[in-house]
């Protein structure tokens, strides 16, 4: 019992002082790659490490994460805010489309708490195509200051390859290393071209998570204490056929 304590203890010391691309927990969006018109589209948003399938409960996310923010964007631009209610292992929200066309899934949250000498900036997308419209699938629909986006989110297939762009302050995000995580914990790293795409070729079915981290070297202030700089992640989930 002791030597437990003295872990979990030891665990938190080291988050609090760490840097968070060590601890690597994320938060990602998880939904189905198509919808329907008139039905619900279940949403959920996770926290742990997809690599190793560690799901962090809800009740045990970490300062606010709790509070992040949560909206759909139509085909034609609309917004809606989504509210999530917590279960025992993940945020769960829904939507009803109501038009044909790709709709975009974006969720955002600076953490309210300083950790170390970083500012916390968590970011995910996901997108949703109904019926056979291509309509809405463009990146810059995710206006995220950190984001990821594949045109073939929705057709993706096994053995075959996929382009993902990454994005940051609305322009291309080139030389820039992502991670591609496939469904078993395997991971590669990748760097952006001058394009900011990446390319890869799924080897499995299943859900592959593409990460982007970027930390940024702005000192300032944030609910009354100092930080250095600003560590900002975007996670984008791509279910293979």
């Amino acid at each position: 019992m002791k030597f437990k304590t003295l872990k979990s203890i030891t665990f938190l010391l080291l988050m609090l002082v760490a840097s968070p691309s060590i601890f690597a927990h994320a938060l990602w969006i998880e939904t189905k790659a198509t919808g329907t018109k008139g039905k619900a589209q279940e949403i959920s948003v996770f926290f742990g490490e997809f690599s190793d399938n560690d799901i962090t409960a809800s009740a045990k996310w970490f300062s606010d994460l709790k509070d992040f923010s949560l909206v759909v964007i139509s085909p034609s631009k609309k917004e809606t805010k989504l509210t999530a209610k917590a279960l025992e292992n993940k945020y769960q929200a829904f939507f009803t489309p109501d038009e044909d066309g790709v709709y975009t899934i974006a969720m955002h949250h600076t953490v309210k708490d300083v950790y170390g000498t970083m500012k916390l900036d968590y970011n995910s997308s996901a997108t949703v195509t109904v019926g056979n419209a291509t309509k809405g699938n463009e990146a810059t629909v995710n206006s995220n200051i950190i984001s990821l986006f594949s045109k073939e989110a929705t057709t993706a297939k096994q053995k075959t390859t996929i382009n993902v762009n990454a994005l940051y302050e609305g322009k291309i995000a080139d030389k820039q290393k992502i991670k591609v995580i496939a469904p078993n914990g395997w991971e590669k790293e990748l760097w952006s071209n001058d394009k900011g795409e990446i390319s890869f070729t799924p080897l499995w079915s299943g859900n592959y998570m593409v990460e982007f981290a970027y930390t940024e070297k702005a000192p300032g202030e944030h609910n009354g204490k100092k930080y250095d700089e600003v560590w900002k992640m975007a996670t984008y989930l791509i279910s293979v056929k």
